[in-house]
């Protein structure tokens, strides 16, 4: 049988090719995936356009898409974990040794017809939960999440700050207010995108380039923020975020960028027992952590699915969101 796949080309001239390639068989410990939606993500974007690269890939070409959902079509060989028509998404990677192994970048993932999963990594999700919803769960929702809970931990009445209110951002806004963060300052330069922070739960909502944003800040807060987070991954969001800290506050970095990571005022930084933390990704437990939230309704993703287009429109869905066009959270393939 031959299938679509989205398929990445690296090389001096890195390029997205929409290919004709054989379905995969399962082996012993896998299954074959219908693919019914897959997201499409910033860091798909970084892997086309050159500023992330596969670290484990054999070979030099992969099919795209970490965010996955879809049903069990067909079992390998022993492998009873999982039976046909079992509705799923996927752990955005797998442990092979010592190392993580991300779908979409070091083996082949969704953007395709079908795509092979190990059995362990399979979550199975409920019936009233949409593919397209469930797709991006992993990454573009746990990813916030587990900044939020693991990396900045935050506490219920704390003060906090979100810079970048897309596909990560706008997820983190939710989530902190269902932990209780108190209040919630959402900064972002686009106005739809602050008028969205505003209706996903955000208390105050404002413009970076507002010359008082850090008195306005400190306003609201009182103290300053005790965590605040960079979505966006732009270098000048960090300075911008420090200066709103409190003492003891911790910035968090979960968007990524290639630029140097620099601290003006590193006196006061020392001095007010500020802290830095890198964030990337999540564990597995965060994804079952939010499915199950999902299935008893706390949370809901529906308001994130900003389009949905076909696997053979791959590319423009990667355009689209590159360019912000429409300020979407998550453009979603569904083959």
């Amino acid at each position: 049988m031959i299938m679509l796949a989205a398929r990445l080309h690296l090389g001096k001239e890195r390029r997205l090719e929409l290919d004709e390639v054989p379905v995969p068989e399962p082996g012993a410990d896998q299954v074959l995936i219908k693919v019914e939606a897959a997201g499409v993500c910033l860091s798909d974007v970084h892997l086309i356009d050159g500023m992330l690269s596969p670290l484990f890939l054999k070979g030099d070409v992969v099919t795209l898409g970490h965010e996955v959902a879809g049903t069990v079509h067909a079992l390998g060989p022993g492998v009873t974990a999982a039976k046909v028509g079992d509705r799923v998404l996927l752990q955005a990677g797998e442990v092979r040794g010592a190392a993580v192994y991300t779908r979409g970048v070091d083996y082949d993932g969704g953007w395709a017809e079908y795509t092979l999963a190990r059995v362990d990594t399979l979550v199975p999700i409920p019936d009233d939960l949409p593919f397209e919803q469930a797709c991006f769960i992993p990454d573009a929702v746990s990813t916030p999440w587990a900044a939020i809970t693991a990396t900045a931990e935050v506490k219920p009445g704390e003060p906090v700050g979100v810079w970048g209110v897309g596909g990560l951002g706008a997820h983190g806004v939710q989530l902190l207010r269902m932990v209780g963060a108190a209040p919630i300052i959402a900064v972002d330069p686009l106005p739809a995108a602050r008028e969205r922070a505003l209706e996903f739960g955000a208390d105050f909502a404002f413009d970076p380039a507002d010359p008082d944003l850090r008195r306005k800040v400190f306003a609201a807060t009182g103290t300053g923020l005790a965590a605040a987070f960079d979505f966006a991954g732009v270098a000048a969001v960090r300075e911008q975020a420090v200066v709103c800290l409190a003492p003891q506050g911790r910035l968090v970095l979960v968007g990524l960028t290639d630029k140097p990571i620099t601290i003006t005022g590193g006196t006061a930084f020392s001095f007010f027992q500020q802290q830095l933390r890198g964030h990337y990704g999540s564990q597995p437990e965060h994804v079952t952590q939010l499915v199950k939230l999902q299935g008893l309704h706390r949370v809901d993703f529906s308001r994130s699915v900003s389009a949905v287009m076909p696997l053979a429109d791959a590319a423009k869905a990667v355009h689209a969101l590159d360019a912000k066009e429409g300020n979407p959270i998550r453009i979603v393939l569904k083959p």
